[in-house]
Order: structure tokens, then C-alpha cells, then sequence
């Protein structure tokens, strides 16, 4: 298993940004799905709490970048939640909630390559109004009246 809070208790997402565990937060419920007395008894699911908004560990910029970026993520608050429920294990279930959030983290700090718009050929263009001038032949030719014709 691969451990991703260090010793001082602090998760790494960057080479500049470390988050305190301390500003973390853990809620457990009963998980779902099969497992007989055990699934109701024990509680293995893990909701990953993060403040985004409020967090003293990242600058306003960062803050604004993943407030941006996890806008469909996060509660009317600020705080993001992630849920895990692929274990039986509560301990596993913390680990991989910690994973996905340094993950979903490093993904969203990412910076994105501008996108520089394309334009097209002469080609495409030529052969775009060749596709629509027999198009709207076709569609003249069935309004013509072929009774005239008889």
C-alpha cells in the first residue's frame, strides 16, 4: 500500500503546495452493497472533507484556479467531497480518498495548453460548398411538380 502522507502529516500535492492533514476532514456511514451483518453494522464508507475556499495552506490564486477548475465538485460553501466506497476496509477506503484527492488536485492546478484555433483548407472549403449546392438541388428538385410531365 502506498502511503501518501508523509511523516509530519502533510499530503503533497505539488512541489510547492502541501495541505496539513489537519485540514482534512473524515466522515464514515454504513457502505452499500453485499457483506451480510458486517455492511450493516460497520462503518466503511469515507467522505473526504476539503474546505477549498477557506483552506490557510493555499494561496489566493491557487484558490481561485481549483475554485474554478472543481466548480462542479464542490458545495455552495467551498468544500469539496469525495466518497469511497470500493473497500470493505474504512482504513483502505481513507487511503484511497486521500489518493483521489491528490489526484483530483494535481489535475485541476494543471496547466492548460492554449488552444490555438485552426482554420480549413481551401480544399474543405471548395468540397463543404460542392456537399451543399447538390444538397439544395435534391431538395429543389422534390418540390417540382412531375404531374406536368404526363
Amino acid at each position: 500500500m502506498v502511503h501518501i502522507v508523509d511523516e509530519n502529516n502533510v499530503i503533497p500535492i505539488t512541489d510547492t503546495i502541501h495541505i496539513p492533514l489537519s485540514e482534512i476532514g473524515f466522515r464514515f456511514s454504513p457502505s452499500r452493497g453485499p457483506g451480510g451483518q458486517h455492511v450493516n453494522r460497520a462503518h466503511t464508507r469515507v467522505t473526504l472533507l476539503f474546505d477549498v475556499a477557506n483552506s490557510p495552506s493555499l494561496n489566493e490564486s491557487t484558490k481561485e484556479k481549483l475554485l474554478q477548475e472543481l466548480n462542479s465538485q464542490l458545495d455552495s460553501r467551498g468544500t469539496l467531497q469525495i466518497t469511497v466506497q470500493d473497500s470493505r476496509s474504512q482504513n483502505r477506503n481513507r487511503q484511497i480518498a486521500i489518493t483521489r484527492f491528490v489526484a483530483l488536485l494535481n489535475n485541476a492546478l494543471k496547466e492548460q495548453p492554449l488552444r490555438i484555433p485552426s482554420k480549413p483548407s481551401k480544399k474543405a472549403k471548395k468540397k463543404r460548398l460542392e456537399e451543399k449546392k447538390k444538397k439544395s438541388q435534391r431538395k429543389k428538385e422534390r418540390g417540382q411538380d412531375w404531374s406536368k410531365d404526363f
